[in-house]
């Protein structure tokens, strides 16, 4: 029986590269972000993960539920988005079919319209290539699911389900990585320069920011998950937090009790709040 070996909620900024770039003025900004994003995935390795299962919110769909399902995942990707701050950036790492397919299949079951794609064009968006950059040189597979703009906290929610269902039925260890920020209020065009990649764009946002990170480390997760449709309304939720109400899903929504280990310190960017944290799996309340 499969089972859900590491579970964690990860930055994908594209500061955290930028960070590793001689010349740049954020030159070891990131330092403590990037190293908890490699010790998550040393952590995945030794625990005998074969497979990464990320739900990207910078792979946005306009319609519906979809899964990368390609049995490679191979390419050299520059954003559309900030070219000046992701570019040339390679990955090549395995997929995995058979996993994809049965998350689909487990969430049609639900009465949720999901479809797994296997088309070689189809390449990966940077919520996924640039945790992987850090966690996974090719030594497991990768699935990228993405978040869709147009759907509600109780699909999302079928969705992490289905996703648990299938990795207990497929006899593999999985890490299921919410690969997004907290907060999401990024700065106006005019409040852009480097001063703005270390700070966060709304008080109000840092401080529920901070409010959920304390009711992680209390494990008030009943509470967060009750507040969780307001805080992404409120707070600017990136691809409507779809990654964390999956994740939360995954991992049992309100019964979860596991251990929320804050990896690295919050840090603001580009407005946004980030983080990085293992949530241990533990017993049900």
């Amino acid at each position: 029986m499969g089972q859900i070996a590491l579970a964690a909620k990860v930055s994908h900024v594209p500061s955290l590269l930028l960070s590793e770039q001689g010349g740049s003025p954020l030159k070891e900004a990131r330092r403590d972000a990037v190293e908890s994003l490699r010790e998550i995935g040393r952590r995945a390795r030794q625990r005998g993960v074969s497979t990464f299962v990320v739900f990207d919110t910078h792979w946005l769909s306009n319609f519906g539920y979809h899964i990368n399902a390609n049995p490679h995942h191979r390419g050299t990707y520059t954003s559309h988005e900030a070219p000046h701050m992701i570019q040339d950036l390679r990955y090549d790492l395995p997929g995995n079919p058979a996993l994809a397919d049965a998350i689909a299949a487990s969430a049609r079951r639900n009465d949720l319209n999901v479809l797994a794609h296997q088309v070689p064009t189809l390449g990966l968006e940077y919520g996924t290539i640039v945790p992987m950059h850090y966690m996974n040189d090719g030594w497991a597979k990768v699935v990228s699911v993405a978040s869709p703009l147009f759907t509600s906290v109780e699909e999302s929610r079928r969705l992490g389900e289905a996703v648990r269902r299938a990795v207990e039925q497929s006899g593999e260890q999985v890490a299921v990585l919410a690969s997004g920020s907290l907060s999401h209020r990024l700065w106006p065009n005019r409040n852009l320069g480097p001063e703005a990649w270390t700070s966060i764009a709304s008080e109000f946002n840092r401080q529920v920011d901070l409010h959920v990170l304390e009711l992680w480390r209390q494990r008030r997760y009943r509470e967060f998950v009750a507040m969780l449709p307001d805080y992404a309304v409120k707070c600017n939720g990136e691809g409507g937090m779809a990654d964390t109400i999956m994740l939360f899903a995954a991992l049992g929504w309100d019964t979860f009790d596991g251990e929320a280990e804050q990896m690295c310190d919050y840090f603001a960017a580009s407005g946004s709040g980030q983080v990085n944290v293992e949530f241990h799996l533990g017993t049900a309340r």
